[in-house]
């Protein structure tokens, strides 16, 4: 089954790197020494080389609102609290003011997340005294309810745009790792589920692309149904994984994160029917769409993540006048390994160079 044991671990670090698109060389570099033998003490490295980097410049501060009793005003007057405390013969002022704080959001997931690392009993105590190293510093912070945080409300800016990656590996280990006991406490799972490990999968794909062959156009665009008439109702959303066009030659590619990459039919094995049929729709409507352009080439590719299976796909079809192709890609090899298959793809079907 693909999961991060047969993946080399330090390439779950590159493929976060790219899905996350920052690329930092000094914690590279000082991840790239060390060897992990699991993927909690791979994340608490990263974690707390992060932290330790973010701490040297500093934890992300923003505004919170403050009512307090003190003996000046600041900011604004609180009636109803100034009234209490008058009534209870106290001689000072409640007030409402803004106050610069670490005591956010942004803190909170990151100090929730070292603390979830820390007390498993899969890290390492090196990590883990790392980890609690880093954490004296977040003694002003509160902890978070890691099933309440809302990522999508998370807005990245100037101030706190160092934290991108950091709260991306947060959100990957409390969304895809975090198991509720029967007690209601919050527990790491042991492995990355499929669902999580295949959008990663997918994301850095799209991403390494994009870095590597802006020369490109790299995204994950949705396709239009080519219609005959203007009824659409109920037609599902075409979504690709990735689409990379380049003048008029365009590549629609699927990316495919399974635990098998074929199916069982009648003794043989075949590739998998539903994942054929959707490619194949979407590079001819994707024709289809361009209709007017001349000399246009649309080719598709299922591209599956290697499994332990002794049958690999490898093949290329020639359907209705265009080229789908069925591949896989090898991530338990070295970094520079899937570099080199990721470039071939675009080799075959898009030539250029790579940055």
């Amino acid at each position: 089954m693909t999961n991060d044991r047969h993946i080399l671990i330090k390439n779950i670090y590159y493929m976060l790197s790219y899905a996350f698109t920052v690329l930092n060389q000094s914690l590279d570099e000082k991840v790239d020494k060390e060897a992990f033998e699991n993927i909690h003490n791979l994340f608490a490295a990263i974690l707390s080389k992060g932290l330790g980097r973010q701490l040297k410049q500093g934890l992300y501060r923003e505004y919170i609102s403050v009512t307090d009793t003190m003996p000046l005003m600041r900011g604004k007057i609180n009636l109803p609290g100034t009234m209490r405390g008058r009534i209870a013969r106290r001689q000072a002022l409640t007030c409402d003011y803004d106050e610069l704080s670490v005591n956010n959001i942004f803190n909170q997931i990151l100090k929730t997340t070292a603390l979830l690392l820390m007390r498993n009993d899969k890290t390492d105590p090196v990590y883990r005294d790392d980890l609690k190293k880093c954490l004296l510093f977040f003694s002003d912070v509160d902890s978070a309810d890691p099933a309440s945080v809302r990522w999508s409300a998370l807005r990245f800016q100037r101030n706190n745009q160092s934290y991108r990656m950091l709260l991306g590996i947060c959100q990957l280990i409390l969304e895809g790792m975090l198991l509720t006991t029967a007690q209601g406490e919050y527990r790491l799972a042991s492995f990355l589920d499929e669902q999580r490990m295949s959008r990663l999968y997918e994301k850095f794909i799209l991403e390494y692309y994009r870095k590597h062959y802006p020369q490109l156009h790299a995204s994950a665009s949705q396709i239009h149904w080519m219609l005959d008439d203007d009824e659409s109702a109920m037609l599902p959303v075409m979504q690709s994984d990735i689409t990379l066009s380049r003048g008029n030659d365009v590549l629609i590619i699927d990316a495919k994160y399974y635990s098998r990459t074929t199916q069982t039919q009648y003794d043989a094995q075949t590739l998998h029917s539903n994942n054929l049929y959707q490619i194949f729709t979407y590079v001819k409507n994707k024709e289809a769409g361009l209709a007017n352009v001349p000399h246009k080439k649309v080719a598709g590719m299922l591209l599956y993540a290697r499994t332990d299976e002794a049958i690999q796909p490898d093949h290329t079809y020639s359907m209705s006048g265009n080229r789908i192709s069925v591949k896989t890609l090898d991530l338990n090899c070295d970094f520079e390994g899937i570099r080199k298959q990721l470039d071939s793809v675009i080799q075959k079907h898009l030539p250029c160079p790579a940055l």
